[in-house]
């Protein structure tokens, strides 16, 4: 390595540990989108609409739908502090549990009981066109890869970093492209390192190594028989949500989406959602006067692409992702492949986001070259080695000089993540960051720690079915944050959303000069 490049890779490091990453002076930006299906006292995916004290599903800033009627979708806004992050989240928690009556969230990835295809209610949003064009494409979700894979949960990690933490790295790295332009490079790098790492957040944080039976519809599967209660698990599994029984499907497998560059991704999706796929085409747009998708094409809309991580930019009305993409840049990064923890009430906590924190940063910080078609190969195959077979013993990955164990990768990754929770700690007087850092070594130590590891160990020492185990976690959580006190001023912000959000509906209904017919075929053209 040139001293040139030692001076740029250490340059995130330098930064951080700097002044400017002062709790006065608050660099990092957080966000997540928690998903938690509704489920009835029998542990059963409720049929019932959106209760009504949530507010509209279409408008609410912080509680939506995601495909289902069943499935919530609790956002909090962009924090600039772990404790308001998960104080928020918290909250929110707290006011959905008041409100839904005798149902409760289900605490975990993979869904609980489920009675076929159609006992997962489509969301609904409304009559306005917006509205109506959610809905018609969750129905094409539905004929071409089925509701039952749109049950999964997960939780999604938005992570940001400031204008003034990007001016000074760029000033350090003596770069003369735009601010828009450099961050957006960099946006990328970040992520084209964390496709070659996030293997790891499948070992560490992985909590789906098992499920109930009627996920499957008695689809082929290479599962192995757990109990006789109809739980099938994969014994070194991590995370089957993010394997190839969750979020995969043939027509996506052919995409060659580029991550190495904006332009290149937004092409590349971009060429996606214009190309019109055979399968797609029998199945046709209508039926009668009944939409059954949006389109014929690979993707109906750039959101339908799966993928472990994402480069955001908050989208303005009627907007395209990668034209936002286009104009603005990047603004954020999504982590999306995180699975939901069954064992904490809000699916994450404190030391996850820590953790997070640090190993964003240590992608910021490696040097990231351009992944080509072998590399993306070798990425795919090192994360579906860990979601499957994560915690089997001295399993082999590839790394950048080739063969590898996950312990002694892993190991060197942690490693180097360590100087970044040093970093950021320095900042304060606590340690929250090396000891968050220090669970996940622990867990590197003794595979019997980790998430995935613990809920197959409660399954058997309470000889209890993914069903019962999470089912009984999902009522305790209920109970835990129902009894807990939420403020009047609380109380009074989430009736205010509710209720705004009702007017807000109305008003985009009222607004629509088109008919429904009309607005899609504007909507495809633009």
């Amino acid at each position: 390595m040139t001293a040139q490049e030692t001076h740029l890779e250490n340059g995130v490091l330098e930064l951080v540990s700097s002044s400017k990453a002062a709790p006065s002076n608050p660099f990092i930006g957080r966000g997540i989108e928690k998903e938690g299906l509704r489920v009835t006292p029998e542990l059963d995916i409720t049929q019932s609409a959106h209760p009504k004290k949530l507010g509209h599903a279409l408008t609410h800033p912080r509680i939506t739908t995601d495909y289902s009627e069943a499935l919530l979708e609790l956002i909090t806004p962009v924090e600039d502090s772990k404790e308001s992050l998960l104080a928020t989240l918290r909250e929110t928690h707290k006011y959905v549990l008041k409100n839904m009556g005798d149902e409760c969230l289900w605490s975990g990835s993979m869904p609980c009981r489920l009675n076929g295809n159609d006992s997962i209610r489509i969301a609904e949003y409304g009559d306005s066109n917006i509205g109506k064009l959610k809905h018609v494409y969750r129905k094409g979700l539905d004929v071409r890869y089925g509701r039952i894979m749109q049950s999964i949960a997960g939780l999604h990690f938005n992570f940001s970093l400031s204008d003034t933490f990007w001016e000074a790295l760029k000033t350090n790295e003596n770069n003369d492209q735009s601010l828009q332009d450099y961050k957006s490079s960099k946006y990328f790098a970040l992520t084209r390192n964390f496709r070659r790492y996030s293997w790891l957040l499948m070992y560490l944080f992985g909590a789906s190594p098992a499920l109930d039976k009627s996920f499957l519809d008695d689809q082929k599967h290479d599962l192995e028989v757990f109990d006789d209660k109809g739980t099938l698990f994969k014994p070194y599994a991590t995370s089957l949500r993010m394997s190839d029984l969750g979020y995969h499907n043939n027509a996506q497998s052919s995409l060659n989406i580029c991550f190495n560059t904006l332009s290149n991704f937004t092409t590349t999706l971009g060429d996606a959602v214009v190309t019109s796929y055979p399968k797609y085409e029998k199945i046709g747009i209508r039926k009668g006067d009944e939409y059954l998708q949006i389109n014929t094409n690979i993707l109906q809309i750039e959101n339908e692409y799966y993928s472990s991580i994402r480069p955001k930019r908050t989208a303005h009305s009627g907007e395209k992702p990668t034209q936002a993409l286009n104009e603005r840049g990047v603004e954020y990064v999504e982590v999306r492949c995180l699975d939901l923890n069954p064992f904490n009430p809000l699916g994450i906590d404190a030391n996850q986001v820590a953790f997070l924190d640090c190993f964003l940063l240590f992608c910021l910080n490696e040097p990231s070259p351009f992944l080509s078609a072998k590399d993306c190969q070798c990425v795919e195959r090192n994360f579906n080695l860990v979601t499957n077979e994560g915690r089997k013993p001295n399993l082999g990955l590839t790394g950048p000089n080739g063969a590898i164990t996950l312990a002694d990768w892993g190991q060197e990754i942690l490693g180097s993540i360590s100087k970044f929770a040093q970093a950021l700690d320095k900042q304060s007087d606590q340690q929250a960051y090396t000891q968050a850092l220090q669970v996940q070594i622990d867990k590197l130590n003794n595979v019997e720690l980790t998430p995935s590891a613990l809920v197959l160990a409660s399954m058997r020492d309470d000889k209890r079915s993914w069903l019962e185990l999470c089912g009984a976690l999902s009522l305790q959580h209920k109970t835990v944050l129902s009894d807990e006190v939420l403020t009047d001023s609380a109380t009074q912000l989430y009736t205010d959303l509710a209720e705004t959000s009702f007017k807000t509906a109305q008003t985009i209904k009222d607004s629509d000069n088109v008919d429904f017919d009309t607005y899609l075929e504007e909507y495809s053209k633009s």
